[in-house]
């Protein structure tokens, strides 16, 4: 009789098809710098004495990344960008920002589970974090795991639907468009300041939209 430990000689575990999340810290000297400008900008643009109640958070207008005041972090975003794409080995003549947007979320205020449509790129950088407030989930973007969902005796990466990033002020997030995320609602009593981008090639459908087949 052949014993069990006997079947196989050899074995393998083959990860395949993986949802990447590029994590960057900026240079101390640098974020605080580069925060400062987009605080001025921010009180330049929120209504004055604006005092947000629990829950209720604020979000800024959509074409950030053309202010003066965010020029630095735009080239942070383009040089991380271009590195991410190298990595991918994915060829393009140009990309850009099509949106870049502030978000502030007090006491209480969260923000559901959603994907950014339209993009190939998307992310998320840190001006303001607080303990209660440090943190973004992304979500399994394979909707068809959740059909079955047997006890999970202890969680892993290759069992979980949900991963939570720690951040910090100056961390700079960068992400495949498709997937979802989520924050939590801020615990902190201060308020959690972002910036949020999407990145796409630029003249899509002239350059790389054209059939494949």
């Amino acid at each position: 009789m052949v014993k069990k430990d006997q079947w196989f000689e050899a074995s393998d575990v083959i990860p395949m098809f993986p949802s990447l999340v590029w994590k960057l810290q900026l240079e101390t000297g640098l974020h605080e710098a580069i925060d400062a400008n987009i605080l001025r900008a921010l009180d330049g643009m929120r209504p004055e004495g604006q005092v947000l109640a629990p829950g209720q958070g604020w979000q800024s207008e959509q074409a950030l990344h053309r202010r003066e005041e965010l020029r630095d972090l735009v080239a942070g975003i383009d040089n991380a960008t271009r590195s991410i794409l190298r990595f991918l080995r994915v060829g393009y003549d140009a990309f850009e920002i099509t949106g870049c947007w502030a978000t502030v979320l007090p006491r209480g205020a969260a923000h559901r589970a959603h994907s950014h449509p339209n993009n190939f790129l998307s992310g998320v950088y840190y001006v303001r974090t607080h303990a209660g407030a440090n943190t973004i989930n992304f979500h399994d973007p394979r909707n068809q795991t959740g059909i079955i969902r047997p006890p999970v005796l202890e969680l892993t990466a290759e069992n979980t639907d949900q991963v939570v990033v720690k951040v910090q002020d100056g961390t700079l997030l960068i992400f495949p468009s498709y997937l979802q995320h989520s924050v939590d609602a801020n615990t902190s009593a201060g308020e959690r300041i972002s910036v949020s981008f999407n990145i796409m090639f630029s003249a899509f459908t002239e350059n790389l939209s054209k059939p494949l087949w």
